[in-house]
């Protein structure tokens, strides 16, 4: 049996690989996306205090330290039983909106925009964002570049830094801002509405005007009907920072909605001798395997899968662009429900549409009459028992569960990060993606970063990670016959 091996594949925390197998005819037998390294977060946690899990877990990541910080305050309020003053959630939240434009801009325009914006055959050396800023123009980049100084420097001003936040507590916030703050955070906001609604456009004529890149969305390639999860507002809309999970059926049927402290009736985790992650799923439907429809457990959390999830977004120029969305994908229901777009490369328009959102929420959050208010903490005073909570991270849905003793010191940590709600799904992906792509054992440089298009479509940060500069992507391929000797070799070290 022949064996192409993807051996390392970047743009992910740590180590990963591509193993994908052939037949004697040179057709793809099966296909593996394989973790081979131990992320022992959890572990090493255990005997921490648990109110320094907010400046602890954010060291996860250097590119999402804002998702675990965020999510580890709102465990540790939930441990001691208190609930932050009004204006301390909004500061969070205004803190997180601003990350995540940042980082659905990094993403976009750095990580999957080349694919798009360049081509997925272009050569790899152009396939980066340096590419996108040669076909597009300079002044995006600067575009690009403001968007981001603009959205770290709101996360400095409230978090304390721009890397590594450090002001969510138990019970709130260290500080408050001021008006001078106040008003350059808003500046600032009302800047990303303009970028959000400018990168919108630049990829309704990029994207959607080129009939290629659109085939390639609309196909069946990267196309899966699993059931889908996403945070929700009190009015079953798209929410980052608060609320209760919506679970999305692939036919469109809202199966359930559930509370953080509830997950555990929700999500259990399958394992796989071939690699360390687990593999999350609904236990209401149970693991079935890598397979899609209503009979297997499979589901997915991306910024598709929060769009589909949810009835809208609670913004109103993002509620428009939803709407555009899905009367292009979908629009129609399939069987009476919501409108679901399984059309999976279709997560890098919603990931602009979230972005979109996150922007005007700023807005929203920043002219609030509270947000200067000096009261930004709750001193805990309860007895520290277990607590759970919820963020959406932007690669999936962040669940933080802490146990601790009744000084506060951790005995038992869970975390399911974003990315590992979607390694069932990615799999997936990948196989279907190498055998549409793959036959008769022919590969080159074109076809195998349409394979990688199948996982970074995602954004995968295993162990909740970082990403390599764009377009370097080091890769090797080793094809070889039957007998296994090998027959051809491909590298691309860019």
């Amino acid at each position: 049996m022949e064996r192409i091996t993807i051996d390392p594949i970047t743009r992910l925390e740590g180590h990963g690989k591509i193993e994908v197998f052939l037949d004697k005819q040179g057709e793809v037998a099966n296909a593996y996306f394989q973790v081979p390294e131990l992320r022992g977060f959890e572990r090493f946690c255990v005997g921490r205090p648990v109110e320094e899990m907010p400046t602890l877990t954010n060291r996860i990541c250097g590119v999402c330290p804002e998702a675990h910080h965020i999510a580890a305050a709102k465990a540790a309020d939930a441990v001691y039983k208190v609930d932050p003053p009004r204006t301390a959630k909004m500061l969070r939240e205004l803190l997180y909106s601003a990350f995540y434009v940042t980082d659905h801009t990094t993403h976009f325009y750095a990580l999957g925009g080349p694919d798009f914006v360049v081509g997925p055959d272009a050569p790899a050396a152009e396939r980066n964002i340096l590419g996108v800023i040669a076909k597009v123009g300079m002044d995006i980049g600067g575009k690009v570049i403001e968007a981001r100084r603009g959205n770290h420097r709101v996360i400095e001003i409230i978090g304390g830094r721009k890397i590594h936040p450090a002001a969510a507590v138990p019970g709130g916030m260290t500080s408050a801002i001021n008006e001078e703050q106040r008003a350059e955070i808003e500046k600032i906001a009302r800047q990303s509405v303009e970028f959000g609604q400018f990168s919108l456009d630049l990829f309704d004529k990029i994207v959607l005007g080129n009939d290629a890149f659109r085939e390639l969305v609309l196909g069946d390639t990267y196309y899966h009907r699993t059931y889908y999860i996403g945070l929700l507002d009190a009015d079953k809309k798209v929410n980052f920072y608060d609320g209760k999970v919506g679970v999305m059926s692939p036919d469109g049927e809202r199966i359930g909605i559930y509370a953080p402290a509830e997950y555990r009736d929700w999500i259990a985790e399958h394992v796989e001798p071939w690699t360390y992650l687990k593999f999350p799923f609904l236990k209401k439907v149970g693991w079935k395997g890598f397979t899609d429809g209503v009979d297997s457990g499979v589901y997915c959390a991306t910024p598709l899968s929060r769009l589909n999830a949810a009835d809208g977004m609670a913004t109103p120029l993002a509620q428009a662009a939803y709407e555009r969305f899905y009367e292009t994908l979908a629009p129609k229901p399939e069987s009476g429900g919501k409108r679901i777009v399984h059309h999976r490369l279709a997560t890098h328009w919603a990931r602009l549409i979230e972005l979109l959102y996150a922007a005007e929420r700023m807005v929203e959050l920043v002219t609030d009459p509270e947000i200067t208010s000096p009261d930004v903490r709750a001193v805990p005073t309860e007895k520290p028992t277990e607590g759970v909570a919820i963020v959406e991270a932007p690669r999936g849905t962040l669940t933080h569960h802490y146990w601790t003793d009744e000084r506060g010191v951790l005995t038992k940590v869970n975390l399911i990060v974003g990315t590992t709600n979607n390694y069932a799904p990615i799999s997936m992906s990948i196989k279907k993606a190498a055998e549409a792509f793959i036959h008769k054992g022919q590969v080159n440089q074109g076809l195998l970063n349409r394979v990688e298009m199948a996982f970074r479509l995602y954004d995968p940060c295993l162990g909740c990670a970082t990403h390599s500069l764009p377009g370097q992507m080091p890769l090797q391929v080793v094809i070889r016959d039957a007998d296994g000797e090998v027959v051809d070799d491909l590298s691309q070290h860019c």
